[in-house]
């Protein structure tokens, strides 16, 4: 059972309180970096670091990829806090505990959040190494980090989700992919709860609807658009997923074509930070 959203208040302000023992820190942007792409954090300047662990009520990171700590600094004259490494609803987590951290995000000041992750390829036209913006999401993960009573400090009971993707981020983003001569691709991610990986059945299925198929990202979303953020997604194609022609997963591939397209994540997120410093 998770807690009630006037506990969930609560917990938020007992976060805050421990981090700003350590930081006073204002962040105008969030990031959350998924699987293989932590590089980022090593791009921001006048770090604080804080492990999750030192954080009340934060979760732990069970994941083997995934450091597990809060990077505040700059990237540019941009104050940003990332995370390095998420949580997943496959850890055991409830949605709530996963899009903990982006309440606490919130608390600290932010006004816009950008996410990645490693996903799986479904349309045809994809290649593994593919950075693809999100313009929309389908959540078939069966739950909702908002279910329960409402807590109005929190964000409205019925948040509208016509837009869970900042157009003018999306416009943004690809003029900056433009400059630096960065492909991008852009379509629609699907999530599932995982840890399994789909079926052909299930593949040929989702890729009737979506591009991508990931285990994350939604979660942290709805709690985003609930707290009044504008986001950003980035999901990098680690692996073709079509039905007819599948071969067995191999997660050391997975998580190389996820480094190999690090170098170009790094470059769209931080010029996004930086552009954001003038807004």
């Amino acid at each position: 059972m998770g807690v009630t959203m006037a506990e969930l208040f609560d917990q938020i302000q007992e976060s805050v309180k421990e981090i700003r023992k350590t930081t006073q820190a204002t962040p105008k942007v969030g990031i959350i970096l998924g699987t293989g792409l932590g590089a980022l954090a090593h791009e921001i300047k006048e770090t604080t670091v804080i492990p999750y662990g030192k954080i009340p009520h934060f979760p732990l990171s069970t994941v083997e990829s995934h450091a597990g700590e809060l990077v505040f600094g700059k990237l540019g004259n941009t104050s940003v806090v990332a995370m390095k490494g998420r949580f997943h609803r496959y850890e055991g987590y409830t949605l709530q505990q996963v899009s903990y951290p982006v309440r606490v995000m919130k608390a600290l000041g932010i006004k816009y959040l950008l996410i990645s992750n490693a996903c799986g390829g479904m349309n045809r036209a994809y290649n593994p190494g593919d950075l693809m913006i999100i313009e929309d999401h389908v959540n078939l993960m069966g739950d909702n980090p908002l279910i329960g009573k409402n807590d109005d400090r929190l964000g409205p009971r019925w948040p509208d989700m016509i837009e869970p993707y900042s157009k003018e981020l999306i416009a943004l983003t690809e003029k900056i992919a433009w400059e630096k001569r960065i492909p991008v691709q852009k379509g629609v991610y699907v999530a599932v709860t995982g840890p399994n990986l789909e079926t052909r059945a299930e593949y040929r299925w989702l890729s009737t609807f979506a591009d991508v198929v990931g285990m994350s990202t939604v979660p942290e979303v709805v709690v985003a658009i609930h707290s009044d953020l504008k986001v950003l997604g980035i999901s990098v194609v680690t692996d073709k997923c079509l039905a007819d022609i599948l071969e067995p997963a191999d997660i050391q591939k997975i998580i190389k074509h996820a480094q190999e397209a690090e170098p170009k994540l790094t470059i769209l997120m931080k010029e996004v930070a930086i552009a954001l410093e003038k807004k």
